[in-house]
């Protein structure tokens, strides 16, 4: 409990700094967000419509840069994340959970069956040193080493553009069906997540698998796998054992990949024009709305530090060692 009491309170710290951060920062760029809000609505720049906006936009100059903090701290703490420059009046919160179902659905799915798939390959690859398993491994490492948006384009090309089994783009066909708990909608979405989901699994699997046989082989070699293998125990059983130590930097890893789940794939999403936060990322850079932007980030840096924590516990269930050093 010692161990996991200092934990919260680092992340906690990790946390404060962070919304710190992610509140100075868009103040250090020039511009006011007030007159950008007036000038795309064409209002007239009265002094009562600046300062209402100022007021809602939290750059109110009256108050000053501490004043600007503590009501940046007190609309986080009721959960306002601000009002979109880019789609006024839309607040920044509604924007980001329109997208984040899109990106965790796609991203966190694909995610999952590359752990899966990469680790049971690579005890496998590693069980059975020199096969033809073991022997074709270095050719995986080519989807991870080309360019991803590389990978992405040729498997537009030949899937969708050639062969026409996939759609090309976007996260369901918006010409001819509304959202909603019905089969056409839920079949059609899964079949634009296809191909997607196809290249963030292609593109990440190898690097589950090389890390798996890695730790499987210097694993396999520790005394007690040998006397276990020795006492002449089911091959299968011996298996087991290995792979339950060999799992822990791949668990970790795997926690870490958990929060940049959140973060999209970004490339993905703007390959395939995937309605997910990391094509929302992009429409914000470009249209220079910051607090979508602040928005954005202050999920993702709360997604990454609770997937830390996350690792953190499920580290100190998993290996006792952990738990006896804290």
């Amino acid at each position: 409990m010692r161990m996991i009491a200092r934990r919260i309170g680092l992340y906690v710290i990790t946390a404060i700094v962070a919304i710190t951060v992610n509140f100075f920062i868009p103040r250090l760029m020039p511009g006011n967000p007030a007159l950008a809000v007036i000038g795309r609505v064409q209002a007239s720049e009265s002094t009562q419509a600046i300062n209402a906006l100022e007021l809602q936009y939290g750059v109110q100059t009256k108050t000053g840069i501490w004043g600007q903090y503590v009501h940046y701290w007190n609309q986080i703490l009721h959960g306002n994340l601000g009002t979109s420059l880019n789609s006024y009046p839309a607040s920044v919160g509604s924007l980001i959970r329109a997208a984040l179902p899109w990106t965790i659905g796609l991203v966190g799915t694909a995610t999952v069956i590359s752990f899966i798939l990469g680790t049971l390959i690579g005890i496998i690859a590693a069980w059975r040193r020199g096969s033809w398993l073991d022997n074709v491994l270095p050719a995986m490492t080519f989807f991870q080493a080309a360019p991803y948006f590389f990978v992405a384009i040729l498997a537009v090309a030949l899937f969708a553009t050639k062969l026409g089994w996939f759609p090309q783009s976007l996260g369901y066909d918006t010409a001819t069906l509304n959202p909603g708990l019905n089969w056409a909608f839920i079949s059609n979405v899964l079949d634009h997540a296809v191909l997607p989901a196809l290249t963030i699994v292609l593109a990440s699997v190898a690097g589950w698998t090389i890390g798996m046989r890695n730790m499987m082989i210097t694993t396999m070699d520790e005394d007690y796998v040998l006397i276990a293998q020795a006492k002449g125990l089911p091959k299968r059983q011996v298996i087991s054992y290995a792979a339950r130590n060999a799992l822990l930097p791949n668990v970790a890893g795997f926690s870490l990949a958990i929060g940049f789940i959140v973060s999209g794939a970004l490339l993905t999403e703007i390959v395939f024009s995937y309605p997910g936060i990391g094509y929302l990322l992009i429409t914000a850079i470009g249209s220079d709305d910051y607090p979508l932007l602040q928005g954005i980030f202050l999920i993702i840096t709360f997604a990454v530090l609770l997937a830390n924590l996350l690792a953190d516990f499920v580290y100190a269930f998993l290996d006792p060692r952990t738990r006896q050093e804290a």
